[in-house]
């Protein structure tokens, strides 16, 4: 069952990384990811659907317009590709919860949290990646995951039910939102309030798993940020006053504590004589 999860999420992961393609594009512009259809910026003539086909088109293309030979980034089959192995990843990560599930109620109440972590990894992708172009993190992408967030971890706990992780969820998005807040006002210039409101909803998903999770996901952005700008700054790529997005670094950290963060808890009390 695990293989299989994997497998068609990764096709879903696919579909979803093509839109994602439109919304990176669109969203910071404060364009429609509706209509209109996708276009060549170049020539204009809309995609044909059998150039639409995620990663393939642009393979057989050679990444360029069929129309006007106009050159298409590899960012965006890498998008796609990386947003299907970053969704099958994810439902191997959640596949067990399911497995283990013995009545319907609990099954169901595992899907909607594999669905709502899926949601989690497509603004992952789109937020990391408008975030290192634009050194944004838009209203439009990270409000509604609050919305999304409460209401599928709130079905998720009244079917199982686990009031216990939902209050942890709260606490996680309250505790995380805080600190980023007070980091915004006392280091003016040093943290965004897109980062203020990005940390309330990666806090609400990391509480829901565990202290562990939370307490990882919340230091190793730190860590990454940190190992990050050294290498920038010894590399003389960056210097002292260089703005630096950290949406991307929230996010690494966060799915690094999803992923493994109740592990690195469990061995970091270990190693200090407390576990």
């Amino acid at each position: 069952m695990t293989v299989a999860l994997g497998a068609a999420a990764g096709i879903l992961g696919l579909l979803i990384g093509s839109f994602l393609n439109v919304v990176i594009h669109r969203v910071p512009r404060g364009e429609s990811v509706v209509s209109p259809a996708s276009a060549c910026p170049g020539c204009g003539t809309p995609i044909r659907r059998r150039d639409n086909v995620p990663v393939l088109s642009w393979l057989l293309l050679r990444g360029r317009c069929r129309d006007c030979r106009m050159g298409i980034p590899a960012r965006y089959p890498l998008i796609e590709l990386g947003t299907a192995i970053f969704f099958a990843v994810t439902a191997v990560r959640f596949a067990g919860a399911l497995v283990r599930a013995d009545t319907g109620t609990e099954v169901a109440a595992e899907a909607v949290v594999l669905v709502a972590y899926l949601y989690l990894a497509a603004i992952s992708v789109a937020l990391a990646t408008i975030d290192l172009e634009t050194h944004r993190l838009p209203n439009a992408i990270v409000l509604p995951a609050y919305v999304v967030g409460i209401a599928a971890l709130a079905v998720a706990a009244l079917l199982t039910p686990d009031a216990e992780a939902l209050l942890r969820a709260g606490v996680g998005a309250m505790a995380m939102g805080g600190v980023y807040l007070a980091m915004a006002v006392l280091f003016a210039g040093g943290m965004g309030f897109g980062d203020v409101k990005l940390a309330g909803v990666l806090g609400l998903f990391l509480g829901w798993l565990g202290w562990g999770e939370l307490l990882v996901g919340f230091f190793a952005a730190f860590v990454l940020g940190g190992v990050y700008s050294v290498i920038l700054l010894a590399s003389r790529r960056a210097h002292r006053r260089t703005g630096i997005p950290f949406g991307p670094w929230m996010l690494g950290g966060a799915w690094l504590g999803i992923f493994f963060g109740s592990h690195i808890w469990t061995a970091y009390l270990r190693f200090v004589g407390l576990g």
